[in-house]
């Protein structure tokens, strides 16, 4: 369903112009992740709040110049016209050692010199053994007493508190707190058709609101809210919400229904 931008009429998927007052319809496209059916110009899906973002710029994917090994040249090999013409290195002959002259006078003997007689050798008596020292036997392993275990300590497990979300009217201080039986939680003024859980008829300002102007969704421990075809529109921290797109809040987000921050909610989580 394609909600008009101008009269919020509501039109089946595929239609290019309102039925209604012929207004040009934005162009739709299916949730990667749900398959439902969001504009083209949206951040998030509406059913799953899947980022749409983040396909478009997984598509993407950067260039890489291959590497180009280096061609290495052999180095070019010898002529071998120039290798038969250049000289054979011959060994040097060896140095020839000139022999002593000979002498015509004998050279005399050298004198001989008497040894002394050997000294006499007395003989080593041979060490007698002495007996074996008796040998005390190995004492016997003694086997150690096992050690006491120490009781096991149950440690309880602390249970988790639940999380509290409130909305501060900020022109009045007012606070708000979002029930936690609801997974979507209606904002807008008393109507036939959706009844609001947060009705705002009472606040100042309270015109620029339409009858179903916005709902809050609950899933697990996060909160979503999105623009269900308001008038005037939804603001989250100064920037318009499309209708079809959906936020999570996060703790001090400023959430304005309608134009000129004059109805103007905190969200805060205690």
């Amino acid at each position: 369903m394609i909600v008009c931008p101008n009269c919020n009429h509501p039109n089946p998927d595929g239609a290019v112009q309102c039925e209604a007052c012929y207004t040009p319809l934005p162009a739709t496209s299916s949730c990667p992740s749900c398959g439902a059916t969001v504009q083209a110009d949206a951040a998030f899906c509406g059913q799953c709040g899947y980022n749409l973002h983040a396909t478009a710029a997984a598509t993407v994917a950067p260039t890489i110049a291959p590497d180009i090994p280096l061609e290495v040249q052999p180095s070019a090999k010898p002529d071998p016209l120039l290798e038969l013409l250049q000289p054979d290195p011959s060994p040097l002959p060896p140095t020839a050692v000139a022999a002593p002259p000979e002498s015509s006078t004998p050279l005399a003997p050298p004198p001989t010199i008497a040894s002394p007689p050997p000294e006499p050798v007395e003989a080593t008596p041979e060490p007698v053994a002495a007996d074996p020292e008796p040998v005390a036997p190995a004492p016997e392993p003694v086997e150690a007493a096992p050690e006491p275990v120490a009781p096991a300590v149950t440690v309880a497990r602390t249970q988790l508190q639940n999380v509290t979300a409130r909305l501060i009217h900020v022109q009045s201080d007012r606070q708000i707190e979002l029930p936690q039986t609801l997974s979507v939680i209606h904002i807008g003024k008393q109507n036939d058709r959706i009844p609001p859980d947060i009705d705002v008829s009472g606040f100042t300002n309270s015109e620029i609101v339409s009858r179903i102007h916005a709902d809050i969704r609950l899933e697990g421990d996060a909160h979503y809210i999105e623009d269900v075809g308001s008038s005037n529109g939804t603001y989250i921290n100064n920037l318009p919400l499309l209708p079809g797109n959906r936020h999570r809040l996060r703790p001090g987000d400023r959430i304005s229904l309608g134009k000129g921050d004059l109805m103007t909610f905190l969200f805060q989580v205690s």
